[in-house]
């Protein structure tokens, strides 16, 4: 059988990257025979981060709309009409079977020209808010992946297919690496723990909020992993070395994960959408931070799509360095509250998401064959 030919289109954040990652990888188990190309924007982190996993990728000349400052959007116009240019040329040289557009900046002139050149694709949205590039080009699509329920109100009902967020394997067990996770970031066994997390760069609301409370988490016993992002990490560590009485982990990024998560009892965190569906996927209770300048406030969204369901505490950014301190330890006193939000938390995790959104599209390239 001829090898199947796919392109994966997106990125611009880890958000997107990460999940097309993991599509491609799961693809390839399933049909090791499997070509890729991925297409990504220019000077975008996946440039970097697809061929450290071993997938080729080209880049295209697009820029994210600038909503702050629109003057800034005079050169727009030109890129998008390079980007399609540079799509058409992609399309015809490499000639894929189907698409996957993850979302972000290069999805939507790939998919565009895809749809005029009749090749089939599909689409994977990892918000609970779908972005202007997905539902512009869902019409089009043969298929719509979401990862939260009601996405009726975005994408046609009958193209959708509720299967989650694909995260990374090595999250998906957790079970017995408390005490390696203990271990590793040079943890008190007996105290709880908090982990923090906010991205590459971090999060500066909650990073100042974490900073302005540490007396108060030494003196209530609790210990912190703390990811601070490049920018804090300098500035967290000179804080945390004033208290002595603090037992803590501090580093610009967290590489080990998986341990990261096992170590913790509460996670403080921004809602993109794939931290949202790692935090599920664990089963971690949280209390998410929404950055309200996402775009059209999607991390918001995503924040509530837990809090509704019990499982998950929300802080509003502008109130984290108020109330989120306080409000991380008094949950992490009230052990029944922590349990709930945990089970509320594990029964929305999609484990096999990855596996789920690969069949399907395995099962659609099968049927564009015949």
């Amino acid at each position: 059988m001829k090898p199947k030919r796919i392109i994966i289109s997106g990125g611009g954040t880890g958000g997107h990257i990460y999940p097309a990652i993991a599509i491609a990888s799961a693809i390839q188990e399933m049909a090791p025979n499997s070509e890729f190309l991925f297409v990504g924007a220019e000077g975008k982190m996946e440039m970097e981060k697809v061929p450290k996993a071993g997938f080729n990728i080209v880049g295209l000349p697009i820029v994210g709309i600038n909503r702050q400052h629109m003057m800034k959007n005079l050169l727009f116009p030109f890129k998008l009409i390079k980007s399609l240019s540079k799509a058409f040329s992609i399309l015809n040289e490499f000639k894929p079977d189907l698409a996957v557009g993850v979302g972000g900046y290069a999805s939507g002139p790939m998919l565009l020209a895809a749809w005029v050149k009749c090749v089939p694709f599909v689409i994977q949205e990892q918000n609970s808010f779908a972005g202007i590039t997905n539902k512009f080009l869902s019409s089009k699509a043969q298929q719509i992946f979401v990862a939260y329920p009601n996405m009726e109100k975005f994408f046609p009902k009958e193209k959708i297919q509720y299967l989650g967020n694909p995260v990374r394997k090595d999250l998906i067990d957790q079970a017995g690496k408390k005490e390696k996770a203990i271990k590793h970031f040079g943890l008190n066994p007996k105290m709880p723990c908090i982990l923090i997390i906010g991205g590459s760069q971090g999060a500066r609301s909650i990073n100042l909020a974490i900073q302005a409370g540490l007396e108060k988490l030494a003196q209530s016993q609790v210990q912190i992993i703390w990811q601070t992002g490049i920018p804090f990490e300098k500035e967290a560590i000179a804080s945390v070395e004033k208290q002595k009485d603090l037992s803590a982990f501090v580093s610009a990024f967290i590489y080990e994960m998986d341990l990261a998560y096992a170590a913790a009892d509460l996670v403080i965190s921004r809602a993109g959408a794939l931290s949202v569906s790692e935090i599920c996927l664990v089963g971690k209770a949280s209390i998410l931070v929404p950055l309200p300048s996402a775009a059209e406030d999607h991390q918001t969204q995503n924040a509530h799509s837990l809090v509704s369901e019990g499982a998950a505490i929300l802080v509003k950014d502008g109130d984290a360095q108020q109330t989120l301190i306080d409000e991380a330890i008094k949950s992490l006193q009230n052990k029944e509250l922590i349990a709930q939000i945990e089970k509320q938390s594990k029964s929305m995790a999609k484990p096999m998401a990855a596996q789920d959104i690969a069949t399907n599209i395995l099962a659609l390239l099968t049927l564009h064959e015949k």
